[in-house]
């Protein structure tokens, strides 16, 4: 009995998150279960359990890392060097560029909804697009309206869905993302 409460102690929620992580990208959501996890890591599912209270509040903390990195990415395009155009192609660009690389991860946070979980009504998901709405507010001197932010969002998001599966990363299709950031860069002036 000691041994398995040594391995709750060691067992974190960073670890258990990787291994989720691996889990749900190499495998569809549903296969995903919480004592494939703890079989991986080598521990009771009780041990899992500790820690989150079932695979969807799992899957939401391995998402919430997903959006961490699109905010980064926001963060370095709002403080890089150049224009506001500039500066505008890279916040295009990069979310294209996430996309088309990260399209597992992509389709999880932002295509993925059913009975159990809906990535979008999470919090995660709402600061990230606030972060995104932000961005191209502090980018732009003037102030552009939310209907034209968020209609810029969604035809990025429909870009990166049109070329999901379609291409294998984004140097594939890096032409035509340019193309069509440069037209959504148009149409905000």
């Amino acid at each position: 009995m000691a041994a398995r409460k040594k391995v709750v102690e060691e067992l974190t929620k960073d670890i258990i998150i990787a291994e989720a992580n691996r889990q749900f990208l190499t495998k569809d959501y549903r296969q995903v279960s919480m004592r494939a996890i703890a079989k991986e890591l080598d521990c009771s599912h009780g041990a899992i359990y500790y820690h989150f209270s079932n695979k969807a509040e799992l899957f939401y903390a391995v998402i919430e890392q997903y959006f961490a990195e699109v905010n980064s990415l926001l963060k370095s395009a709002l403080h890089s060097e150049g224009d506001s155009q500039s500066r505008t192609m890279a916040v295009f660009t990069g979310f294209i560029e996430f996309g088309l690389n990260h399209q597992s991860q992509y389709q999880f946070m932002f295509m993925m909804r059913n009975n159990e979980v809906d990535p979008l009504a999470q919090k995660a998901a709402n600061e990230s697009y606030e972060q995104f709405a932000q961005t191209l507010q502090k980018i732009h001197q003037q102030k552009l309206s939310i209907a034209n932010i968020y209609s810029i969002f969604i035809s990025l998001h429909g870009f990166v869905s049109f070329f999901h599966g379609a291409v294998e990363n984004y140097n594939e299709a890096k032409e035509t993302a340019i193309m069509h950031a440069k037209f959504l860069l148009d149409a905000l002036e």
